[in-house]
């Protein structure tokens, strides 16, 4: 296991933009603060400061400090950005829910989460079974577990 602190994945360059080592980035966090003036995101080539960034399109244009012109910029093409954990006790974290019991309101057991797959409706907990339950349908996070009340068939004829 890696010494410091988690690095979670929370964006990639895409490319660069104009000539003074502007990239454009799209983020997979809905932390606003991840791009805030000072905050550090992590690549594989190094730390990488935030000096600017603007939304654009449905992305973001950023500049870091590191990078002074569209040659250092290209060169980080395809960088995935990482940056710490956040603690924030009002929301679920994919890397927290990783290894959870899932049970529905009865108390029926229905394996761990083995994954969370992104999807454009609800994120889906990802079971060790290969049952994939919405997080819609989560209700409690009670320690360990997460209890889902789910409609009957989802988690196919248990009769």
């Amino acid at each position: 296991m890696p010494d410091g602190p988690l690095l979670l994945e929370v964006g990639r360059i895409d490319r660069a933009h104009g000539t003074r080592g502007e990239m454009v980035v799209t983020m997979w966090t809905n932390r606003a603060e991840r791009l805030e003036v000072g905050a550090v995101l992590r690549t594989d080539s190094g730390p990488l400061t935030v000096a600017a960034a603007r939304p654009f399109q449905w992305r973001w244009i950023v500049r870091f400090t590191e990078i002074r012109d569209r040659s250092a910029a290209e060169s980080l093409r395809g960088r995935v950005l990482r940056a710490e954990a956040i603690t924030d006790p009002d929301e679920l974290w994919v890397h927290e829910l990783i290894g959870m019991k899932v049970c529905e309101v009865d108390g029926t057991e229905r394996g761990r989460v083995e994954a969370v797959q992104n999807n454009p409706a609800s994120d889906l907990l990802v079971l060790e079974s290969g049952a994939m339950v919405p997080l819609t349908f989560l209700t409690e996070r009670a320690g360990d577990r997460l209890v889902v009340d789910v409609p009957d068939g989802l988690f196919g004829n248990d009769g």
